[in-house]
């Protein structure tokens, strides 16, 4: 095993290139994982997301944190052009070879702290559990306003915090014990799902990250649980 081929693995400290690395390594079987790990609701927070974002023919949207594009296909079926952005290039590389024969999807290598998009360039942003990987969330969230058009809409997919103390206590249990046995049996970087089980305890509740969507300057912003808050979807408008 080369020092390429050995398991990255990031922190809380979520530094890019560590965190980048890490992605690098999961990309291949990044989808198939997710769907299991998360008992195939993966594609219902998906079919979620897409029509919270409602994109239209004739729109630009900006998939931010796409991962291999899996988001960005559901997004691109509506005839909107969507860009897929990831800091990843080992996804971007992985989704441009899965989808890129889809006419009005590109896929682009993108910092999410500085986002190579001219202000104002897109009527619909959204971020789907990628936003509690960025080492300044806050910064993000301002770039994201900023490329957006008046009036133009952000859609936040991330893991939460859920409500419910039995079902909350369940679902650490999950995380702890479960998950951690199932990645090591199908991911080729296990370690890399440790780290997502350290990032989702880190990241703040719901109303936490529906105030900072609102410090960055969004306004109408709103929220709703999915799965017992397993998950959250966060909407919000550019004024």
């Amino acid at each position: 095993m080369t020092a390429a081929d050995e398991p990255n693995r990031a922190d809380l400290g979520k530094d890019p290139a560590r965190v980048s690395g890490m992605f690098d390594q999961v990309a291949a079987a990044y989808d198939r994982t997710n769907t299991l790990l998360s008992l195939g609701n993966d594609r219902l927070w998906r079919i979620a997301m897409t029509r919270a974002v409602a994109p239209q023919p004739g729109e630009r949207v900006l998939d931010l944190a796409a991962g291999t594009g899996a988001s960005s296909v559901a997004l691109a079926r509506s005839g909107a052009e969507v860009v897929a952005a990831d800091f990843s290039p080992g996804m971007i590389a992985e989704g441009a070879r899965r989808h890129g024969g889809i006419p009005n999807l590109s896929f682009v290598e993108a910092d999410a702290m500085a986002l190579p998009f001219d202000d104002a360039s897109f009527d619909a942003v959204t971020i789907s559990f990628g936003l509690r990987n960025v080492a300044e969330p806050k910064v993000a969230l301002a770039e994201l306003l900023r490329v957006t058009k008046p009036g133009g809409r952000l859609v936040i997919c991330e893991f939460s915090q859920p409500q419910n103390p039995v079902f909350a206590a369940l679902y650490r249990f999950y995380n702890d014990r479960v998950l951690p046995t199932v990645a090591r049996w199908v991911s080729s970087n296990a370690d890399a799902y440790d780290y997502l089980n350290e990032s989702i305890k880190a990241w703040p509740a719901q109303r936490a990250l529906a105030a900072w969507v609102r410090e960055a300057g969004w306004t109408d912003v709103a929220y709703r649980d999915l799965t017992f808050g397993i998950v959250a979807l966060h909407r919000a408008v550019k004024a």
